[in-house]
């Protein structure tokens, strides 16, 4: 009988197996779906920092942390979705040992920083919005500093199984990589529970939280200045839309995957299917796609550069600019008493 594909044998790593998880056409379905995102991913991410670089316009504070998102995503797409769309192709992961720790640990570093950046966008909106503190102008050097970090706790989290605490894996079909959820070892469920802690779940309290207070100060200044022609009621709705587009991608890309993660980590002897263990790690890698529609292409900025560039120079149909002249932020900036 051939080892699993969760465990670390070493044949994994050096071919085909004989018995593999699925059939060669499961695993070119497998390939094509990866490829369907993969594309627009790194077509989308890498226009987000083309036209940035292009325009002055878009080199402002508060579009940093877009441009960081972009970049960790087009990193996400570069490394984990392309060799999931090779090795799929192939039917087994063709980079050896050696390979499966890079993969495993540039996915996961793209991917937790790209996560901390959705958190730092909404601790920004709320504290511009809210006005927690009191009135707080959001400068360079909070968007560069909130950049290193998100970077420098990434990094920090996803070296130790370099060096011993956790390890990268194969997971799934047995043609990517990451963090060993499926060790009984004590020293590598530590490093795992740990790492569900600092890399999802903080991150994720802090999206709800701000969003949370975000949405209450909207619906509360909305009651107020509705007998003004609704001009704040309208910026309400774009942010709700916004956020709750954002929410939703958010759960639904990456809170399989963890939740399957922890429920591996908590019941170590469960039989958890191949491809039932496949299709959360796909789904958190699909959000490299959503990133730049939601935060890009529902932000009138960066929208009107980059959909003339992606469309070779043509322009749109020209919008409405009055019904857009104030942004959801700017709209809502008057903190209720």
């Amino acid at each position: 009988m051939q080892p699993s594909a969760f465990s670390p044998n070493a044949s994994l790593y050096t071919g085909p197996q004989e018995d593999p998880p699925l059939s060669r056409t499961g695993f070119i379905v497998l390939a094509v779906i990866m490829a369907f995102f993969t594309g627009p991913a790194i077509i989308l991410n890498a226009t987000v920092i083309v036209v940035s670089l292009m325009y002055k316009q878009l080199r402002q504070p508060l579009n940093y942390a877009l441009v960081n998102m972009a970049v960790a995503d087009l990193g996400t797409a570069m490394t984990g979705g392309v060799l999931s769309v090779v090795n799929n192709a192939q039917g087994y992961f063709s980079l050896g040992r050696t390979g499966c720790v890079m993969e495993g640990f540039a996915v996961s570093l793209f991917g937790i920083t790209s996560l901390c950046t959705v958190a730092l966008i909404a601790v920004e909106r709320m504290f511009v919005v809210c006005k927690p503190l009191g009135q707080i102008t959001f400068q360079k050097k909070h968007a560069v500093g909130g950049i290193v970090l998100s970077w420098l706790w990434s990094l920090t989290w996803n070296l130790p199984p370099l060096f011993g605490w956790g390890r990268y894996e194969l997971e799934g079909v047995g043609t990517s990589c990451a963090p060993d959820w499926h060790s009984k070892d004590p020293y590598n469920v530590s490093y795992i529970l740990a790492y569900f802690s600092v890399c999802f779940a903080i991150p994720f309290a802090l999206i709800l939280a701000s969003y949370s207070k975000l949405m209450w100060t909207l619906h509360q200044v909305s009651k107020m200045a509705c007998v003004e022609g609704g001009a704040v009621a309208k910026g309400e709705m774009k942010v709700a839309s916004m956020v709750v587009l954002m929410v939703l991608t958010f759960l639904i890309s990456w809170l399989p995957y963890a939740g399957l993660a922890m429920f591996i980590v908590c019941n170590p002897d469960a039989k958890i299917l191949p491809l039932v263990g496949t299709v959360p790690v796909y789904m958190a890698k699909s959000s490299t796609v959503y990133n730049p529609i939601i935060y890009i292409y529902l932000n009138k900025q960066f929208r009107k550069y980059a959909v003339p560039f992606l469309l070779c120079g043509k322009q749109p149909l020209v919008e409405d600019e009055s019904s857009e002249a104030v942004t959801t932020v700017e709209t809502t900036k008057v903190s209720p008493a």
